[in-house]
């Protein structure tokens, strides 16, 4: 087998929970109003370190679709899917997007930046929302 070279994203990125490989920037995060099987799920733009598997037709939620499995490059772990043809006019717009499981992914905050907490308590439940 070859070696393999995996992407290191700079900034805000979306990592795999298994072994913290640079998935995704979160400036290429399209939506959090997805959901799979395993819970809550991103839609992003670009994905980078991911292997495709075979294309397949797939009945969801939102109709029918071509997507394939998309693997973590470096450990193999099923991280999510990829629309490779939306089926339905009004889905068009996941075609080659990438969807990517919360409880697969881990949010990693670039802490060569200088970022601050606010330490007052809020009292608004809006903020969950």
């Amino acid at each position: 087998m070859g070696r393999i070279f995996v992407v290191e994203l700079e900034g805000r990125s979306y990592r795999c929970k298994f072994c913290k490989t640079h998935l995704a920037l979160a400036h290429d995060l399209v939506s959090r109003g997805f959901h799979c099987r395993r819970g809550k799920a991103y839609l992003f733009n670009n994905v980078v370190n991911i292997s495709l598997g075979a294309f397949e037709e797939r009945l969801m939620l939102s109709g029918l679709h071509t997507v394939a499995e998309t693997f973590c490059c470096f450990c193999g772990q099923i991280v999510g899917w990829k629309y490779e043809v939306a089926h339905e006019k009004s889905q068009k717009y996941k075609e080659g997007k990438f969807v990517l499981e919360t409880g697969r992914i881990v949010d990693e905050i670039d802490f060569s930046t200088e970022f601050y907490i606010d330490t007052h308590p809020s009292t608004s439940d809006a903020e969950d929302a």
